[in-house]
């Protein structure tokens, strides 16, 4: 299992989210997913409304967020996503949001407001650019529509944990796992979950039916306890390294050809 911690950009400043990319890094983690703020977000629950919010109010703005990714781009960080909504992508041109994008040294995006139907001339910019584009599959998403979105998804697909938003819960829907059995026979993509994952103690829960577990609110909630970018980081830091820890105990274990 990989693990992919969620943060914010410019929550509360660029400052501490370039500080905390850099724990992210330090920790291990496999995968993080950059979230730009937007004003309307379709799926994310308060603690994140929360820190787009915060985020808007102090001004930060995409050539901020890109301009933060490019200065990183020599410090060895993992796989970095955007998280970005399309009305964003579609005021700064799709084409020019994703070659800007792909020279930053994001690796691939995740469009939540992009239906997979729609998906075929931003899925095609994003393959050109090398970059993935990352789906996102529903408890609730109809047979019809699971096809059009692992015939779109590149890289790995999201899966929704619960319908819903975003937010910590303690406890996963039994449904998940046969959701994930199921797409294991369409698809050969790795299945991380999200929504929903709040700490280590859900990670074997997991375990054997998931590739990945995301985890969103509950880092940006600790970010925000934080005073300064050095204790955000050092914050961060602790908890991608339990979660860390978690996944890599859930791993299978590998045994020699005999």
């Amino acid at each position: 299992m990989a693990f992919m911690p969620f943060v914010t950009a410019g929550d509360p400043d660029i400052q501490t989210t370039h500080a905390v990319l850099l724990a992210l890094r330090d920790a291990e983690v496999d995968l993080i997913e950059l979230g730009f703020p937007y004003s309307d977000p379709i799926a994310d629950g308060p603690t994140i409304q929360a820190s787009y919010t915060r985020a808007l109010e102090r001004g930060v703005t995409v050539d901020q967020i890109l301009t933060m990714m490019k200065s990183l781009k020599d410090q060895q960080l993992p796989p970095v996503l955007a998280m970005v909504s399309f009305a964003i992508m579609f005021r700064q041109g799709t084409a020019s949001f994703i070659k800007q994008a792909a020279a930053s040294g994001f690796s691939g995006l995740i469009i939540p407001d992009l239906p997979a139907e729609e998906a075929e001339e931003t899925t095609a910019l994003a393959r050109a650019a090398g970059m993935d584009l990352v789906q996102l599959i529903a408890p609730t998403t109809t047979e019809k529509r699971t096809k059009q979105i692992l015939t779109a998804s590149s890289g790995f697909l999201y899966c929704i944990s619960v319908a819903g938003t975003t937010g910590v819960r303690q406890e996963l829907p039994q449904e998940l796992t046969r959701q994930l059995q199921s797409l294991r026979t369409q698809s050969r993509l790795p299945l991380a979950v999200g929504f929903g994952i709040s700490g280590p103690d859900q990670v074997a829960e997991l375990a054997g039916v998931a590739d990945g577990v995301i985890v969103g609110s509950a880092i940006v909630k600790r970010i925000a306890t934080a005073t300064s970018p050095a204790e955000a980081a050092t914050i961060t830091r602790e908890f991608a390294q339990q979660m860390k820890t978690a996944v890599t105990a859930a791993r299978p274990s590998l045994t020699p050809d005999t």
